[in-house]
């Protein structure tokens, strides 16, 4: 039975292209007529090795400031600017996280915009790409030290103390690290130099996450079974060994810095809206980018693995991230893409579960809306690379590689290759619920995809 099952999950696989009439919006899809189109066809389609990167040090310059899931790796991001951009002057990351195109754009010597609707990302990706004086950062270090090494010995010098409002304080933080926290946070207000305090604001914000109840190596918002037996976690031992590494990548970051590049990160949501003001039409030569895999609510939850720091740095509505981000919104109706075989995966995923389909289609209702504004940027020849991963639901592998290639030319490009990579050093979860069943998991993807598209 197993293996039948599997010969017809094989034979799904194969059904990749599809000849549908679409409407904008209904309560089931109709079934496709299968072309027969095989993607394994594509002669510029390969497997690279060189690209995997296996034993290069990823946590070079400013990109070792902060965990985040599923990063792209510098080097990628480096070799992308290096082979396709070498020439370009502005390059834009729609869904930038915590910057790391807009690091090695800095290290390239190119202008850079990237935007992304989580503040923690925003507030990480600035810092990164923010060239300090690394003398003036030591006076503020050094101070730090003093003032934290003098109330081992007289704890009323605390200048002040900043606790939060943060839902369940007491579920996820013991009151002992609750207070710690808040005389941190209340130093580190104190600080009147912006980007200083940012500096700071980062590694609290690590600290924050590595001593809170939350379950090690979990993205999604769980707290560990053994919260009660944990030995009580050197708040202050560990925001000083954050600031400590961070400060070893700024130095090494200021020394590569092109000070010819100019960064700007901004909150708009490209799904939505990208402001002319900002980026016109046809103004961009480049666009490197991860896209998420899938809504956050069934992939990588980005919003719950950033809410603790988010809340304990101010930022509103940190509860309500993963709602905004692509696929949110739950589709209350099916909709039929201009993507052929999208719409046969969708077809594929509905006779699994006609809710579950919802996800799928929410998710890529939004990549298709936020891939045709991104278009509208990029100047005639201007190149789009987006890193994807092929997500499996409800057992059915999605081609994101393909459909991004496709729409794109929709959009009037022309596809240039794709580079398959294997994912040896990805900051991303070793399971997940493709069924979405509660204890029922499979591995996650194992390979990322390099789509290359030119505007013609």
């Amino acid at each position: 039975m197993e293996e039948k099952t599997k010969k017809a999950d094989q034979q799904n696989s194969n059904k990749l292209e599809f000849n549908l009439d679409c409407t904008p919006t209904i309560d089931k899809v109709s079934e496709p007529k299968v072309l027969n189109y095989n993607l394994k066809k594509r002669t510029n389609k390969r497997v690279d090795e060189s690209w995997d990167f296996r034993n290069a040090n990823t946590k070079e310059f400013t990109h070792c400031f902060h965990s985040y899931p599923a990063m792209m790796i510098p080097q990628v991001a480096r070799r992308i600017i290096n082979t396709y951009g070498s020439n370009a002057k502005m390059l834009f990351d729609p869904y930038c996280g915590t910057g790391t195109s807009l690091v090695e754009a800095c290290l390239a010597g190119k202008n850079a915009i990237g935007t992304d609707i989580n503040p923690l990302a925003r507030l990480i990706a600035t810092t990164k790409t923010t060239k300090l004086d690394i003398q003036v950062l030591d006076l503020f270090f050094h101070d730090f030290m003093d003032y934290f090494f003098a109330l081992n010995f007289q704890d009323d010098g605390i200048k002040s103390m900043i606790i939060p409002e943060v839902k369940n304080i007491d579920f996820w933080f013991s009151k002992s690290v609750q207070r710690k926290l808040g005389i941190l946070l209340g130093y580190i207000e104190n600080i009147n130099d912006i980007s200083i305090r940012n500096f700071f604001k980062v590694a609290f914000s690590e600290t924050v996450r590595e001593v809170s109840y939350q379950k090690p190596g979990e993205f999604k918002l769980i707290r560990r079974k053994d919260f009660d037996k944990r030995v009580e976690p050197d708040v202050i031992g560990i925001m000083i060994s954050k600031l400590t590494r961070n400060r070893r990548g700024l130095i090494d970051f200021v020394k590569s810095y092109d000070n010819n590049s100019s960064i700007s990160i901004y909150d708009f949501n490209t799904v939505e809206n990208i402001p002319i003001n900002i980026l016109k039409d046809e103004s961009v030569d480049i666009v490197v980018t991860s896209p998420p895999y899938g809504d956050s609510r069934t992939t990588v939850a980005y919003g719950q693995y950033s809410r603790l720091s988010n809340q304990w740095l101010g930022f509103l509505q940190a509860n309500q991230i993963d709602n905004k981000l692509m696929g949110g919104k739950k589709s209350k109706q099916l909709y039929e893409f201009k993507c052929d075989f999208l719409n046969g995966v969708i077809y594929a995923v509905q006779k699994q579960d006609s809710e579950r389909v919802r996800d799928v289609v929410s998710f890529y209702k939004d990549y298709e809306k936020s891939i045709g504004l991104v278009s509208r940027t990029l100047k005639k020849g201007g190149f789009v690379c987006y890193v994807v991963g092929n997500r499996t639901v409800k057992g059915i592998k999605i081609p994101t590689d393909e459909i991004t290639t496709k729409l794109f030319e929709q959009n009037n490009f022309t596809h240039i290759e794709t580079i398959v990579r294997n994912i040896p050093n990805k900051r991303m979860p070793s399971k997940n619920s493709p069924s979405n069943i509660a204890g029922k998991t499979a591995s996650t993807m194992k390979n990322e995809y390099i789509v290359i598209c030119q505007k013609k």
